[in-house]
């Protein structure tokens, strides 16, 4: 939803539930107390600037968005704007080459580019002393990008932008996006096509096109830019003009109208492909971004479909059992809305009595209106959103983003305080009155159904419209350049230093061991129980059971049955869960400051009496098995299922499925007694860790949770499993998996490696860092920047106490899966078998890359949280981030070489999902070793 909103309501939005205890209803007096003072200013070329001062961190968000988005593509460019993002990342005159490639020797972190319908964004956090590196980069490729782009250039963002939209409608149910363009926006309409545009007309584009579009739309009086951090006023107005002060403006473009483009009927669209279930989408045109309409919208949405114990979660999920999972939303974009209602059915329901259930709650709603206290709730949503989003202040949903979302939409920077204000005061009848007026208009319902998808049709490309640069106005002065950039990059002499927040301990009664980090940056704490097992626990025969019964923690808890937990953490803006990973199981709180009790308690009941009512048990299986059924439809997901039996062992503890979601045949046999007995085994207290970070003190926090844990105690003995080594197959091996149909083959190339816990293992990471764990890494460099058959690919080793699996991804088009796959096997036989070794400046890049990120890396609590999680889970000393930075400072590239031996490249597994009918003949061709074709459950599939 950060695309189509002002990114910290966006958030809010997505994060936001509803329904449950009554609390007062948010009021203006009461309305967020964490701001974002701001100050602003306009250069004599029109670039508009944003300062924000957040000095908790030697770190400056830079956040430049430029107004123009798809909605401004004329016939025949569609897909222009989002090619022109890859395009600004090719270099600029002055520095030729990766843009990526400068920032990763200064420790950038947050760094991305993205395009939506209305704009185009590109943010990056950069070290303090960095800050003119960053904004010389910006300016460059602002005001010097065109000598950069040549032909070459334009081929090869035109091939990695076609296969990121092959990887988007590879995936089930990826049609949709691209039909939901041009059915619910006429022809003509802004909206009409999709952001990523069609494969002809980016085939169709010419070089003096693009060059004609940039010098049309990308001008510093059609852009704004956010320095957000460790930076105040003087200091940005002085920069900003230095860098792009000489910059001149581009002509002044008039933005398309409004228009909502209300249906002029209802409508269908039924689609069958390659999926296990059917998705039912209903969706309505709605008024804009910054309308008073869209934020009542926002509020009703909540209450209808925007969490567990919302009125269609009620009714589809827990009452009628008609739907595994069911979600409404409010995309405002600056043309229009959307709202829809999105629903999964169960297997073997009639999708019409879903609609009909949708259609009952909806009129229902619109009638009565919310209560005050489904009101209050989705007001407290909001509130909780917001104040977590801005805790960042840059990357999506940040404090840059914010701003510079409300400068760009509403020519306002702090737009999102009226925003905050409206829904603060708004009024049930003020919800339903808007509700009335936009969700009783004609909509259009979207059904996807089980079956064999057709590719859809392209139409051929459009008759370009031509270009005609209009005058550029001549209020807009440009002053001398200030910067001689033929000197190049400004070069980065002194970085901040490395800090890591104390860590104070405690032991509560229970046998529980607390460490709390402080920080006050926004009013909340999180805190994250951490307990030994993981889904490598699992017992023989119940795959998932991990996972499966800590997913029913917060599913009723004391005397609080599922909805009516889900309604009391919503009406204290708390989040809650459970979850399990390979080598430990944890449940999580983020709770505000000033509902910090009350949330403890309710977290303390979800741990210590999780009531696994035989109903949910029920639903939440229903619900697991669509999970699981879905994992399986996806290229990845299918790949990620099988692996772990093939390299460790069906038997092994890590031999079940990569997302511990276990099988469909062990959860469905699983009882209320099973997960009973796990709960009681596994989430043991005496020798936990409890992990806290936020706004709180060890003389605060101890007794609260003395209070609500400290009798808790646990009879059976626990623990993690005992983690048998395993040997690697001595020789080569593919397995093949059928994607009847798919655009693309994703390729996996797996094998073990040693433990996290192993002393090689950082420069064994250092070693793949150099390989693939990187975009300017060889792998992603070589298929995606030289051949650009891939959108990316990337290889790592997830952590483990036991071995890792190392493994590299690629998703590729797949009339290269046969040449891909080759590149790949040539790429990790040079440099793991030694024959093109670490570079200096390969490593020196990456060096770079990981070490002086670390100083913006803790910005957030969650930052600091999984870092000291991570630390208690391999048993690393408090200080670890400390020695790790002089581990990898340390290195050469001998001993990064050395590490490289650890994989053998003559014994690699590899796994290709892909249409076989186009994958088999020219893998097997390759003689990598004995191929197997395997279904999605893993098992071998004779011909």
């Amino acid at each position: 939803m950060s695309l189509f909103r002002p990114a910290a309501l966006a958030l809010a939005l997505a994060t936001a539930l509803s329904a449950g205890a009554y609390v007062a209803p948010l009021q203006a007096a009461n309305a967020p107390s964490v701001d974002i003072p701001h100050d602003s200013f306009t250069l004599p070329n029109g670039l508009r600037v944003v300062v924000h001062t957040d000095r908790k961190a030697p770190v400056v968000a830079v956040n430049i968005w430029y107004h123009v988005g798809s909605k401004d593509e004329p016939s025949g460019r569609s897909g222009f704007a989002h090619l022109f993002e890859h395009l600004m990342f090719n270099g600029s005159e002055n520095n030729p080459g990766e843009f990526f490639a400068p920032f990763k020797q200064v420790g950038v972190t947050d760094q991305n580019g993205t395009t939506n319908t209305d704009r185009t964004n590109y943010f990056q956090n950069v070290p303090t002393t960095a800050l003119d590196m960053a904004l010389w980069m910006e300016s460059d490729r602002m005001g010097h990008l065109l000598g950069a782009v040549d032909q070459a250039t334009l081929d090869e963002q035109r091939g990695v932008v076609q296969n990121e939209k092959r990887q988007g409608m590879n995936q089930p149910y990826g049609q949709l996006r691209e039909i939901l363009s041009y059915t619910m926006y006429p022809k003509g309409h802004p909206y009409h096509h999709s952001v990523i545009g069609s494969m002809n007309d980016l085939n169709a584009a010419k070089l003096e096109d693009v060059q004609t579009w940039f010098k049309t739309w990308y001008g510093p009086n059609n852009a704004v830019l956010v320095l957000a951090g460790d930076i105040d006023l003087a200091t940005a107005r002085q920069k900003a003009q230095q860098y792009f002060g000489h910059i001149p403006a581009s002509p002044t473009m008039a933005q398309p109208k409004v228009d909502v483009a209300v249906l002029k009927q209802d409508g269908r669209t039924e689609l069958e492909d390659k999926v296990p279930q059917v998705m039912v989408r209903r969706v309505w045109n709605v008024p804009q971004t910054g309308t008073r309409d869209s934020d009542m919208l926002d509020l009703f949405s909540d209450v209808l479909g925007g969490s567990a114990s919302s009125r269609l979660d009620k009714r589809l999920v827990h009452q009628d059992k008609l739907v595994d999972s069911i979600g409404t939303g409010n995309w405002a974009s600056q043309l229009g809305g959307n709202f829809f209602v999105n629903a999964m059915v169960k297997q073997g329901v009639d999708p019409a009595k879903v609609e009909a259930a949708i259609d009952e709650e909806l009129k229902k709603l619109i009638a009565e209106g919310p209560t005050a206290e489904e009101l209050a709730r989705a007001k407290t949503n909001y509130e909780s959103g917001f104040v977590r989003g801005v805790e960042r202040i840059g990357g999506f949903g940040g404090k840059a983003d914010v701003l510079a979302s409300c400068a760009i939409y509403e020519k306002n920077p702090g737009c999102f305080r009226d925003q905050m204000l409206a829904i603060a005061n708004a009024t049930p009848a003020q919800v339903r009155d808007a509700a009335a007026q936009w969700l009783s208009k004609p909509s259009h319902v979207f059904m996807v159904k089980p079956g064999t998808r057709k590719e859809l049709a392209e139409a051929p490309a459009g008759t370009p419209a031509p270009f005609v640069l209009p005058k550029v106005d001549a209020k807009y002065k440009t002053a001398a350049a200030a910067v001689d950039r033929s000197k190049g990059v400004p070069v980065t002499s002194s970085f901040p230093d490395l800090k890591f927040p104390a860590q104070q301990r405690a032991t509560l009664s229970n046998g529980t061991t607390v460490i709390l980090a402080e920080r006050h940056d926004v009013p909340v704490v999180q805190m994250s129980y951490q307990f030994a097992g993981g889904y490598s626990a699992d017992p023989a025969g119940k795959p998932g059971i991990a996972n499966f019964t800590a997913s029913l923690l917060d599913e009723g808890a004391g005397d609080l049955d599922a909805l009516g937990f889900a309604a009391r953490k919503e009406a204290l803006g708390a989040q809650l869960g459970a979850g399990a990973s390979l080598d430990g199981n944890n449940a999580i709180l983020s709770a505000l400051k000033k509902h910090l009790e009350p949330s403890v308690a309710l977290f303390a009941d979800m741990l210590r009496k999780p009531r696994f009512d035989q109903a949910q048990v029920d639903r939440v299986k229903g619900e697991w098995i669509a999970s699981i059924r879905q994992e399986k439809a996806q290229p990845s997901g299918v790949a990620l299922r099988v692996l772990p039996a093939l390299m460790y062992g069906a038997g092994h503890p890590y031999g079940n499925p990569l997302s511990g979601t276990g099988t469909e045949a062990a959860i469905a046999a699983l009882t209320r007694d099973d997960l009973v007995a796990f709960h009681q085994r596994m989430m043991q207290p005496a020798g936990a860790t409890l992990v806290v970070v936020g706004d709180t003190t060890l003389a605060e926090i101890v007794p609260l949770l003395e209070k609500h844990l400290g009798s808790w105690k646990v009879g059976s003995a626990g623990g993690a499993p005992a983690i048998p080594a395993v040997a690697n197959a001595r020789q080569s091996r593919v397995f093949l998996i059928d994607q009847p149909g798919a655009v693309q083959a994703n390729i996996f190339a797996a094998q073990l490696v040693p433990s996290s816990k192993d002393p090689g293992a950082i420069a064994f990471d250092m070693a793949n860092q150099v390989f693939g764990g990187d975009f300017t890494a060889r792998l992603n460099m070589n298929l995606r920047e030289d051949k650009h058959w891939s959108y990316g690919a990337r290889s790592g080793a997830a952590s483990a106490v036991g071995q890792r699996m190392w493994r590299a991804t690629a998703p590729v088009q797949i009339d290269k899966a046969g040449e891909s796959v080759a590149e790949i096997r040539r790429e990790i036989a040079e440099f793991f078998g030694g024959s093109r070794g670490t570079s200096a400046e390969e490593l020196a890049r990456q060096q770079k890359g990981l070490t002086l990120s670390l100083p913006g890396a803790y910005e957030t609590a969650g930052s600091v949280l999984a870092t000291i999680g991570s630390n208690v889970l391999y048993g690393r000393p408090d200080d670890y981030v400390f020695r790790r930075k002089a581990e990898i400072e340390a290195i050469t590239p001998a001993q990064v070489d050395a590490a490289a031996k650890t994989l053998d490249p003559g014994a690699i597994t590899w796994v290709v999902v892909g249409d076989l009918a186009k994958t088999e003949a020219p893998i097997r061709a390759l003689k990598l070793g004995e191929v197997t074709i395997l279904d999605a459950e893993g098992k071998p599939v004779s011909k």
